[in-house]
């Protein structure tokens, strides 16, 4: 009997394949070399191939379903319980065949390769910005011990680099004015190259029509809209808004037994970009809220009025993810209450 499903391990050089028949019987368990795994593919016949989303596992993904098998994606987490014992290639392959072939698996959507380029330009922003707070927080203390303070934010920095590299600090001393004058230079480079990374992902997010429908939703911008299509795309994979919210980890957890619910903090689980980009957005909302009190619409107002602020940006953040669905899967574009 020819195979049906496989379970593939994904790894660097040596990959693990688990084939099973139609019957259920093992077919083989056996590794393949990294430069053997297409042809190894090409001999198989079109069956179902389950990988868990890792590293290289879209990029597998894509090259499997060119030559006509039925790839599917999951999550390690929900490949873990199929292992019967030990840890070993050849046992994560077996469950992660197992797993594939339950009818209440959840999976994970293949990414494409423009979906891949934009989320590298994430990617690079995030190392980037990381970086440049590494490199501010050790030039303010370095600096501090000379009685230098630099109030908070990146553009003080950046002036006092500015006047670091045309000598008009006085107090360092030479050996040190050396040393800092270095990583001023770094601080100037790296906030360049993250200001031309982020125009062009600002270039990207006005291309793509999906992205443009997301700024219409108060606090979304470029950055966030590129973001959310390029990770979930049209966001079909997603039955409903809550289940959007509840990967991006915007829920709360729920405790329920014996017929009483609790409702504890948010799970945190899913996506922790996302999830980041949302709460710094709506952060940003409640800033713009307080300080114009006039503009705030209803439910945003009566949300601060009644708990703290944090609690409000988290739960403006678990809305707008809601908001962020139905706009994916309607084609249109937000509108307010009042205007619909």
């Amino acid at each position: 009997m020819q195979v049906t499903t496989i379970g593939l391990d994904l790894a660097k050089n040596i990959f693990q394949v688990h084939g099973v028949t139609e019957d259920g019987s093992v077919a083989f368990n056996r590794p393949v070399r990294r430069a053997q795994l297409l042809q190894f593919f090409k001999m198989q016949p079109p069956c179902l191939v389950g990988m868990e989303a890792c590293g290289s596992s879209h990029y597998w993904g894509r090259e499997l379903t060119k030559l006509g098998h039925d790839v599917r994606l999951m999550a390690p987490v929900y490949v873990k319980p199929y292992v019967k014992r030990g840890k070993s290639d050849a046992a994560d392959a077996e469950a992660i065949c197992e797993a594939v072939t339950r009818p209440t698996m959840r999976f994970v959507p293949i990414k494409s390769v423009e979906q891949q380029g934009v989320l590298t330009q994430h990617r690079v922003r995030e190392l980037l910005i990381r970086q440049r707070t590494q490199l501010s927080n050790t030039i303010r203390a370095l600096i501090g011990e000379f009685g230098y303070v630099i109030r908070k934010g990146v553009n003080y920095i950046r002036d006092f680099a500015i006047e670091m590299q045309a000598g008009g600090t006085e107090g360092i001393p030479a050996m040190a004015r050396s040393a800092v004058t270095a990583l001023c230079r770094q601080f100037l480079e790296l906030n360049e190259k993250l200001i031309t990374v982020e125009k062009e992902i600002v270039c990207v997010a006005r291309k793509d029509k999906r992205a443009q429908l997301l700024q219409t939703i108060p606090g979304i911008g470029p950055i966030n809209a590129s973001a959310i299509v390029a990770t979930i795309g049209s966001g079909e994979q997603f039955k409903t808004a809550r289940d959007f919210a509840a990967w991006v980890g915007l829920t709360p957890i729920n405790k329920s037994s014996g017929g009483k619910e609790r409702l504890g903090r948010i799970s945190r689980m899913g996506n922790k970009y996302l999830r980041k980009l949302l709460v710094i957005a709506m952060t940003s909302r409640v800033s713009a809220a307080i300080s114009r009190p006039d503009r705030v619409d209803p439910w945003t107002a009566s949300i601060l009025a009644k708990k703290p602020v944090r609690l409000a940006t988290v739960a403006m953040a678990n809305k707008t993810a809601r908001i962020i669905w139905a706009v994916l899967s309607r084609g249109e574009p937000f509108r307010h209450a009042s205007a619909a």
